[in-house]
């Protein structure tokens, strides 16, 4: 994490920024693959947002980077509590009662589409109609992919109160976003960073207490998941994600979350030997003409 000015690096990262944060972010089943099993989805959350205050907190102080003002903390704070407390717990939580992930991802997949719904009328920034058209080639394709682990389930995993938390954690993860495009413009990443983890687990750790018994069964599998979710998930993707926000237009960045879902189903293929069949594969190449409609200039 570096706060160095938007001119210092180099174009080849730039570049490359959206594809590392796709990768990343799509790994992040497999901190709650491993982790899940151990601990109540709030708890393990908890777990992870405390952990990343005791290492973020620390570094920002000994870099001497430079803290915000009491207002920017507090829109730091709100954007940190949306994008991490909210939009994860909710996710989790939809899991946890019953809805199948399948289909808890093409409800959150609808986040770019929601996005460039709202960037008009709160960021005005115009989003063509091509990019509109890409919009709809990535949904189609998020669709496709995961309508191939539907088909090779047994079961759907319907839930109503499922789907009302993914459904919040859509809005909050949408809200977010543009929140901390309008709002957070002039944050540090090193400070700004720890102040959402200290919202995110102070919001979390409440609701933790109140709906969990916050019993933790300890393990290898566990430790795992918590480290990868905070090394390369917390502080690699996200890190990542804020700087793509700070830099270009949010409704361009959200449309790389179409391609999280077929290159999840990539790499359970890899790792964990899931069928990847001709559905979930013309998915992804639609997917990706999406995207590229989106983001190109």
């Amino acid at each position: 994490m570096s706060s160095a000015s938007p001119t210092a690096s180099p174009a080849w990262y730039l570049s490359l920024m959206p594809l590392l944060f796709v990768l990343l972010w799509s790994t992040g089943f497999i901190g709650a693959k491993f982790g899940l099993p151990y601990a109540e989805p709030l708890t393990f959350l908890e777990v992870r947002y405390l952990l990343l205050v005791v290492l973020l907190v620390p570094f920002a102080i000994l870099s001497r980077a430079r803290w915000p003002n009491w207002r920017l903390a507090g829109h730091i704070a709100v954007s940190g509590v949306l994008v991490h407390a909210i939009y994860l717990g909710g996710v989790f939580l939809a899991i946890a009662h019953g809805l199948s992930a399948g289909l808890t991802s093409l409800v959150v997949g609808l986040q770019p589409l929601l996005t460039a719904v709202a960037v008009g009328p709160f960021l005005g920034e115009r989003v063509s109609g091509r990019q509109w058209i890409g919009f709809l080639l990535g949904l189609c394709g998020v669709v496709l992919v995961v309508l191939e682990k539907l088909l090779a389930a047994n079961h759907v995993g319907l839930s109503w109160s499922g789907f009302a938390l993914a459904a919040a954690s859509l809005l909050a993860m949408t809200v977010g976003t543009l929140y901390q495009k309008k709002f957070c413009s002039g944050m540090e990443l090193r400070t700004g960073t720890a102040i959402q983890y200290l919202a995110a687990a102070a919001v979390n750790g409440v609701a933790a207490l109140s709906l969990e018994t916050m019993e933790i069964h300890w393990s290898h599998e566990f430790i795992f998941a918590v480290l990868w979710l905070v090394f390369v998930l917390s502080i690699g993707a996200i890190s990542l994600l804020m700087v793509m926000i700070r830099r270009g237009a949010v409704a361009q960045v959200a449309s790389f979350l179409y391609m999280v879902p077929p290159v999840t189903a990539l790499i359970a293929w890899g790792l964990f030997d899931e069928r990847l069949g001709l559905m979930a594969l013309g998915g992804m190449a639609v997917a990706m003409a999406g995207v590229a409609l989106v983001v190109r200039r």
